[in-house]
């Protein structure tokens, strides 16, 4: 099988699974382009162009099996620009969706990478998305845009992305399973995330301040991906944490030694995301032994069941509720209580290899089969 994966954003999450997907089939023949993650609106738009007029067009008039894209990539231009790829059986991957995105104060809307998605959705023959919770978002958020749009718009649209849409999470590397437990009776959290609004700073900040008022002794990581600009909770963070002599390490880690070496070290990982789309960090620090503290909606419930802290439009309510859990958390290491912590190895390449392999090959043989 001769494949061409693209991925037009290609950010961690991205790479992780552009990277796991094709050492996880390795008797297929892979050909991989990627176009850097920054300039966002930039890159959603522009990759069609980038692609479909620079020196990668040669590249994509070869003949392919299949055709493997992220949802970054603007498949209907792409298409138009290199004709020949209509023609190619094509799987969609669906990180994320445009349609869930809690938007800051200053951001301005925009309906066009919703569109986008949609346009990408109807020309895939197979679409992927990293948890159900993507799917629905999705579905729901088109369906919401498409009864705001004019007139002209066909019937059956969501019906045609839900038929031929399936649920393949981002897999774990295996060695995430066999990181090594670092004991200790000092409660040790982490927070693992982009420093970005999104992610909740405040939800942390206000959380922190409740827990540290039960003058339990602690530790709490706090790294992930940084940028030029941060939110300046984080520096409110930092500050709060050196007074209660809590603070672990501190920002990007480099290494992934030295990261998997925290997460080993840790009892609890926590989420204050006001979305995620699977909380592929999260999953990971769990199947490093990590309970997870995190929200009991977005795409948690399906990897954890209930039970989780529940989120509101109140960050006071979000941070009691998150202080609470972590306050069940340290006492159970306080007093040596064995944690439960649920079991992710479903989640790994080493289960879901095959399931990939099936689900794209019966893409593109269904597909030839349509077209032939």
């Amino acid at each position: 099988m001769k494949v061409l994966l693209l991925s037009a954003y290609d950010a961690d999450s991205h790479k992780r699974w552009r990277r796991g997907l094709v050492s996880a089939i390795p008797h297929w023949q892979w050909t991989q382009l990627t176009l850097p993650p920054r300039f966002f609106s930039w890159r959603i738009r522009g990759n069609s162009l980038s692609w479909g007029r620079g020196e990668a067009r040669a590249l994509m008039e070869q003949p392919w099996d299949l055709l493997v894209v992220t949802s970054m990539v603007d498949l209907a231009s792409l298409r138009g620009l290199v004709p020949c790829l209509a023609h190619v059986p094509t799987a969609v991957y669906f990180h994320e969706n445009q349609f869930s995105y809690p938007r800051s104060e200053n951001a301005v809307a925009s309906v066009e990478p919703q569109i986008l998605n949609i346009y990408s959705a109807l020309c895939a023959d197979c679409i992927l998305f990293n948890s159900e919770f993507n799917r629905s978002s999705l579905l729901d958020g088109a369906a919401e845009l498409l009864n705001k749009l004019p007139d002209q718009v066909p019937d059956g649209i969501c019906d045609e992305i839900q038929s031929k849409s399936w649920v393949l999470p981002v897999p774990l590397e295996s060695s995430t399973f066999s990181i090594e437990r670092i004991p200790s009776t000092r409660p040790t959290f982490i927070w693992n995330h982009r420093w970005e609004y999104d992610k909740g700073p405040d939800i942390l900040l206000a959380a922190l301040r409740r827990f540290g008022r039960a003058q339990i002794p602690f530790t709490c990581h706090v790294v992930g991906q940084q940028f030029r600009r941060q939110p300046a909770e984080f520096a409110q963070i930092r500050k709060l944490l050196q007074k209660l002599g809590a603070l672990g390490a501190w920002g990007y880690q480099e290494q992934l030694p030295e990261y998997r070496r925290l997460l080993g070290q840790s009892h609890g990982v926590i989420s204050t995301a006001r979305h995620d789309f699977q909380g592929l960090a999260v999953l990971e620090a769990v199947a490093a032994g990590c309970q997870p503290l995190v929200p009991d909606n977005l795409a948690y419930p399906e990897w954890f069941g209930g039970g989780g802290w529940r989120y509101s439009d109140d960050i006071e309510s979000c941070a009691a509720n998150l202080s609470a859990a972590m306050l069940r958390c340290a006492r159970g290491v306080r007093d040596c209580v064995t944690a439960h912590v649920p079991d992710v190895q479903h989640l790994s390449w080493t289960h879901m290899a095959g399931e990939y392999e099936v689900r794209l090959r019966n893409c593109a043989d269904g597909a030839r089969g349509v077209r032939a």
